[in-house]
């Protein structure tokens, strides 16, 4: 399937070949309609990464205490791997999408196959043509409300922000 993806390394997005995500206990498998695009969310997940490391790290002091303590529990070497396999690694871009369910997890009572849902949730509703979401992160879509109108937070704020969808 096709997702949209980051290069950690450059910071440029790119369209990429995944495979489709396996249903997991707790979640549905969504096929997505709309997704949202956050001029603002995204350019600056974009523009941070292409920044280089030492920019990251001074804007998520955050990431830094975790590597801190990775070094303290697992070691420099470990450490020093961890960082440069994730640095290597692409990453998932969207947080907001709406779809249709195509799979629920035996312990999910709350949807069923068929089900147009919103989804929520960053690295769960992804610019990505299938869906592995927690049921906590899923909504039912009324059917008054469209796939594009269901992939927005808040409509009304997101469209003043210049957000739009795919």
């Amino acid at each position: 399937m096709k997702q949209v993806l980051q290069n950690r390394k450059t910071g440029r997005p790119f369209v990429g070949e995944v495979p489709v995500p396996a249903l997991q206990r707790g979640r549905v498998l969504v096929r997505t309609v709309s997704s949202l695009i956050s001029a603002g969310t995204e350019r600056m997940a974009v523009e941070l990464v292409s920044k280089g490391l030492v920019n990251e790290a001074r804007q998520r002091p955050d990431l830094v205490k975790a590597v801190v303590a990775k070094v303290k529990s697992e070691g420099l070497l470990n450490t020093f791997a961890s960082v440069r396999d994730k640095m290597e690694a692409s990453t998932t871009l969207g947080y907001s999408a709406a779809g249709v369910v195509t799979a629920v997890a035996e312990d999910v009572a709350e949807f069923q196959i068929g089900d147009r849902v919103a989804c929520a949730g960053v690295g769960f509703a992804s610019h990505a043509e299938v869906l592995s979401v927690p049921k906590n992160l899923c909504v039912h879509l009324p059917e008054n409300v469209g796939f594009d109108s269901g992939s927005f937070r808040n409509t009304r704020r997101n469209r003043a922000a210049g957000s739009a969808t795919r």
